[in-house]
């Protein structure tokens, strides 16, 4: 597509798709990744004491956020503070679970990664690398 289709694209919603990943697996939490990026959003879904580690390098990230991040001259963590980064919507379950999960969406036709953990932590997101 070209650059202002890319640019221009509405925010996805993916009522449809989650209510059918809901209906197999429990979900202890949901973040959709939209103005605010990763570090502001995946907090909100992490009670004290817990840490969702993202791999940054789980999934692959579309062009247009490089070519963004070159031609704006952006740090990568602040890349990673606006924008989703590829990553649409955060999705926490059971790890025993996960597998299920990405099944269950791909059946309901999205593209999904394991993207991360959750430890025992203070902070609230870390960005990994």
């Amino acid at each position: 597509r070209t650059l202002a289709d890319a640019l221009m694209a509405p925010t996805r919603i993916y009522v449809k798709p989650l209510l059918s990943l809901m209906a197999s697996v429990e979900v202890k939490g949901m973040a959709h990744i939209t103005g605010g990026g990763f570090i502001e959003n995946v907090p909100r879904i992490m009670p004290d004491g817990l840490c969702a580690r993202i791999d940054l390098t789980a999934w692959p990230m579309p062009p247009l956020f490089t070519l963004m991040q070159q031609t704006g001259g952006l740090d990568w963590m602040e890349m990673y503070n606006i924008f989703n980064m590829g990553i649409g919507m955060v999705m926490a379950v059971n790890p025993n679970m996960a597998d299920k999960a990405l099944e269950a969406a791909r059946q309901a036709g999205e593209t999904a990664y394991i993207i991360g953990d959750v430890v025992q932590g203070e902070e609230k997101v870390q960005l990994l690398k």
